[in-house]
C-alpha cells in the first residue's frame, strides 16, 4: 500500500491576505518594518442559529467551521451537511444540515478554556471524555518524534514568516500530512478535524503534533478525533496530563532537538533512535518557550 505524500496541506506564508507589514521602531530607536499575522472575526451559524464568533487568520473557513462543530459535538458523524455558505464581506459562515438542530441550552453551558484567542469548550465535551476509546495497539517510535520535529520546524510557515501563531499537524509515522496554522491552536486543530471529515481521512495510525501547550482542550479534541498520540514542542498543564492518563492517550511534550518528556502513555514508545545522534535543535528554528521548557 502506497504511503500518502508529505504535507498534503501546508501553510502558505506567501499569501498576502494572511499577513500585514507594519512600521515601528526597534530597541535602538531605529525605524523597522515587520510582518504580523492578520486576525479577523468569523461568525459561525449552524442552520439558523448563531453559534460563536471566532478570531482567525481566515484561511480554510469551511474546514474551521466544520471542525469546530465536530469537536463541539454539534455535528454528528452521521449528519448530512447540505451546504456551507461563506460570505467574506460580512465575515460569516453558515453550515446547513439535513437534521434540524437547536443547541440553545448547550450554548448556555460552556467552559472558558486557556486557548489563545477565544477557545471555549461546551460542557458536554467534558462528559464525552469518559466514552473515548483510543487504539491500545498504537505505537510511537522515537525516531518518528525526531523526524517530525525537524520536518515541521523547517517547513515554510506563517510562524517563520511573521510569528505570533500556532500550528497543528496531522501525522502518520514520520510523515507530516496536514499542517494548519492559526492565531489559536484550537482553531488549527479544528481545521484538521474539518479536513478529515470532508476527505474521509481515518484517525487509524495517526498522531497529532502541536506547537502549543498540552492543555485539557487539546487532549479532549485530539481524543474526540480518535487520535491516540499527541506531541508538542511546548509544556503541559496538570489537567491535560490527568485527562490523558484517564483516557489512555500518549502525551509527549517539550519535544525539541533530542529532548522530549512523556507524561502519559509511555508504554506506546519504541526507543529506536540514539538521542546523542540527533543533537540539539538549531537556534534559528526555536520557538518561544518557558524557562522550565528550556531547562528540560
Amino acid at each position: 500500500m502506497t504511503s500518502p505524500p508529505e504535507f498534503l496541506v501546508r501553510p502558505d506564508p506567501a499569501n498576502p491576505a494572511l499577513t500585514e507589514t507594519v512600521q515601528g521602531i526597534d530597541h535602538d530607536g531605529k525605524p523597522v518594518e515587520t510582518k504580523v499575522p492578520v486576525e479577523r472575526p468569523l461568525t459561525l451559524f449552524l442552520n439558523g442559529q448563531e453559534i460563536v464568533t471566532m478570531m482567525t487568520i481566515g484561511d480554510y473557513p469551511d474546514y474551521l467551521a466544520l471542525g469546530y462543530l465536530i469537536n463541539q459535538r454539534m455535528l454528528l458523524p452521521d449528519d448530512e451537511v447540505t451546504a456551507i455558505d461563506y460570505d467574506p464581506e460580512i465575515e460569516t459562515i453558515v453550515v446547513r444540515t439535513a437534521r434540524q438542530t437547536d443547541y440553545e441550552e448547550r450554548l448556555r453551558k460552556k467552559t472558558q478554556t486557556s486557548g489563545c484567542a477565544q477557545g471555549t469548550v461546551f460542557g458536554n465535551m467534558m462528559d464525552a471524555v469518559e466514552s473515548v476509546r483510543l487504539d491500545p495497539a498504537a505505537v510511537l517510535h522515537t525516531s518518528w518524534i525526531y523526524a517530525l520535529s525537524k520536518k515541521i520546524n523547517m517547513a515554510p510557515s506563517l510562524y517563520l514568516e511573521a510569528g505570533a501563531i500556532h500550528g497543528c499537524v496531522l501525522c502518520e509515522a514520520d510523515r507530516p500530512l496536514i499542517y494548519m496554522e492559526d492565531v489559536g491552536r484550537h482553531n488549527a486543530i479544528d481545521k484538521i478535524a474539518g479536513y478529515m471529515r470532508v476527505n474521509g481521512i481515518s484517525p487509524q495510525g495517526k498522531t497529532m503534533y502541536t506547537t502549543g501547550r498540552l492543555t485539557s482542550e487539546m487532549v479532549i479534541k485530539t481524543a474526540q478525533m480518535g487520535i491516540p498520540i499527541l506531541i508538542s514542542r511546548s509544556g503541559f498543564t496538570a489537567w491535560g496530563v490527568q485527562l490523558a492518563r484517564q483516557i489512555g492517550m500518549t502525551l509527549i511534550g517539550r519535544a525539541k532537538g533530542k529532548r522530549f518528556v512523556a507524561l502519559s502513555g509511555a508504554e506506546r514508545l519504541r526507543f529506536d533512535a540514539d538521542p546523542q545522534a540527533v543533537g540539539e535543535e538549531d537556534a534559528k528554528l526555536q520557538r518561544k518557550s518557558s524557562r522550565g521548557d528550556e531547562a528540560a
